[in-house]
């Protein structure tokens, strides 16, 4: 029976030099592992072929009717204030029979409320307004 005292704690007291990798590589493989389920998932979609973009400047006709509504939530139609909805209504419905019917274009402003623009077009749907657009600033250039 013997006992070797002093050699176990020189042992010990060595600097390890090489980096243990283990923790690294094992998280590595969890990441591979949570990309390797999820992109399946995020590709996966529904077939549609979307709408192409397109700005093409639209042509003013003189007989299309510009209805603008400013921050305040007034109502113009071609630069004449119009007092309250049924007025709009009684316009819109004198231009709706007209043949071609002319398109109605709405300018809101940016700051307006949604739904001093939204009763404008439900004004338009009521007198059966077939085509309605909404004027916008273009993107800038460049």
């Amino acid at each position: 029976m013997g006992v070797t005292v002093g050699q176990d704690l020189e042992e010990e007291n060595e600097v390890i030099v090489a980096i243990n990798t283990t923790p690294l590589v094992d998280v590595m493989m969890v990441l591979l592992i949570i990309f390797l389920i999820t992109i399946p998932v995020v590709i996966q979609q529904v077939p549609l072929e979307l709408p192409k973009e397109r700005n093409q400047p639209n042509e003013t006709k003189p007989e299309n009717i510009v209805i603008a509504v400013n921050k305040d939530g007034d109502v113009f139609w071609n630069q004449e204030l119009v007092p309250d909805s049924k007025a709009l209504l009684e316009r819109l419905k004198k231009v709706a029979v007209l043949q071609p019917q002319p398109e109605v274009h709405i300018r809101g402003d940016a700051s307006a409320r949604y739904e001093s623009v939204g009763r404008v077009v439900a004004t338009c749907q009521r007198a059966a307004i077939l085509k309605i657009g909404f004027i916008t600033e273009p993107p800038p250039r460049g």
